[in-house]
């Protein structure tokens, strides 16, 4: 058993830093032409040149907001009119900052609503048909354990990642006629600039040393240690490949045991 993606297309959302970055890289390696997608051209530009280029690839890369859905909507049209096959498409932005469900502003669930719900939406319209028109596609978004177990503290995201799952879900039934999958991936506590920002500011918060948050974190998972961002990439770049083509509609977590739940 062999993971190739010569002759693949992909686009990757939020490319630019942490799981985003990790699985562009990793499937440029196994030969896709990757796409990147996100707002920080100077960030994009680093990683463009970072993309194996072995299989003759030429990689590209896309600037939007996607607190600005429009925007999002009006780069991806002009792109899908220009580049109509992609195969690869993965989801993935920031999440919400973190808060109480309860002190949330509406404002709060508005903004984190367009980025992960019609962010994903214009996307997914746009190349779609041509996924149809390849009999091929794989859609793979990037949520968040708390789509099983909410996550204390992450009262916004909780609710919006459980609304993409559930988006998702719909979305499998209606694409597996065509050859396109929709599933996704629900990270643990992964080594990013988010998971380095939420300790020191909980360590701030407490006034404690962060080595003692991330202590609290850790013990709470059984494999005792945060996850690499490229062990995520590595399912993601599975579900991505012909092997994975009777795999849709699930919620696959990567985080080291530490879901309580089944």
């Amino acid at each position: 058993m062999q993971l190739n993606l010569k002759g693949k297309n992909a686009l990757v959302c939020g490319s630019s830093q942490g799981i985003g970055k990790a699985i562009a890289l990793e499937l440029a390696t196994l030969g896709a032409t990757v796409t990147l997608f996100a707002r920080d051209i100077r960030k994009l530009e680093g990683v463009l040149a970072e993309l194996d280029r072995s299989s003759g690839q030429k990689h590209n890369l896309l600037i939007a907001d996607f607190n600005q859905p429009e925007n999002v909507k009006e780069v991806i049209d002009a792109f899908a009119r220009e580049h109509p096959g992609v195969h690869i498409l993965v989801n993935n932005s920031g999440g919400p900052p973190p808060g109480r469900v309860i002190d949330a502003t509406a404002e709060a669930f508005q903004v984190a609503f367009a980025r992960h719900i019609l962010s994903n939406q214009h996307i997914v319209k746009a190349l779609v048909p041509g996924m149809k028109a390849e009999n091929y596609g794989r859609i793979i978004n990037i949520v968040s354990t708390s789509v099983k177990v909410p996550i204390p503290g992450l009262g916004v995201s909780n609710t919006i990642r459980g609304a993409v799952a559930s988006w998702a879900k719909t979305l499998s039934a209606e694409l597996a006629p065509y050859g396109i999958t929709v599933n996704n991936i629900l990270p643990g506590y992964t080594n990013t600039s988010r998971l380095k920002d939420l300790i020191e500011n909980m360590a701030k918060e407490r006034n404690v040393p962060v080595e003692e948050i991330e202590q609290s974190f850790i013990k709470n998972i059984p494999a005792g240690r945060f996850a690499d961002p490229h062990e995520t990439a590595a399912l993601a770049v599975f579900l991505a490949s012909p092997l994975a083509g009777y795999i849709t509609g699930t919620s696959i977590r990567v985080d080291g045991g530490s879901t309580p739940s089944i």
